[in-house]
């Protein structure tokens, strides 16, 4: 699989990843916390194998297509997912701002028990264009695992 998110940490109400493409590192990825039960908004995805698409009709294309006049052509979903649906990769901090998609960042800390991303927004910007070409090629798959380390 040419794109996985790896867990590697859980908070009291978020979970800390990482993101390869290719084999090599791109950056970390803050969900919600792990539930057995999803709670709308605020559930991690569940571990499996799903497709990236772009998504130009959810209601986030207008506001990204704003901040990023140059780089936007549409957001990157993940696709097939029970239960969720217009899941998108994007920029945010804490757990708070999830909606139940992953967010992007460059670091990471722990704050009150629960991990928080940094520098989201460069984050985002480095792997959008590495992601809108996975969506837009022939090997759209993603896998989610759960391998926590720390």
């Amino acid at each position: 699989m040419r794109t996985k998110i790896i867990r590697v940490a859980e908070g009291k109400q978020s979970t800390l990843s990482q993101l390869y493409i290719d084999g090599i590192f791109q950056c970390y990825l803050l969900e919600d916390k792990i539930r057995e039960v999803k709670i709308p908004k605020q559930t991690a995805i569940p571990e499996g194998n799903y497709t990236l698409r772009r998504n130009t009709w959810g209601g986030m294309n207008a506001e990204y297509r704003q901040k990023f006049p140059k780089l936007h052509k549409g957001m990157i979903e993940i696709n097939g997912l029970p239960n969720f649906s217009f899941v998108y990769i994007h920029i945010g901090n804490t757990f708070k701002q999830t909606a139940g998609c992953p967010l992007c960042g460059f670091g990471f800390e722990l704050v009150n028990g629960d991990y928080q991303v940094l520098r989201s927004k460069d984050a985002y910007q480095m792997i959008y264009p590495k992601l809108l070409a996975i969506a837009q090629g022939n090997e759209k798959g993603i896998s989610i695992e759960n391998n926590f380390q720390f």
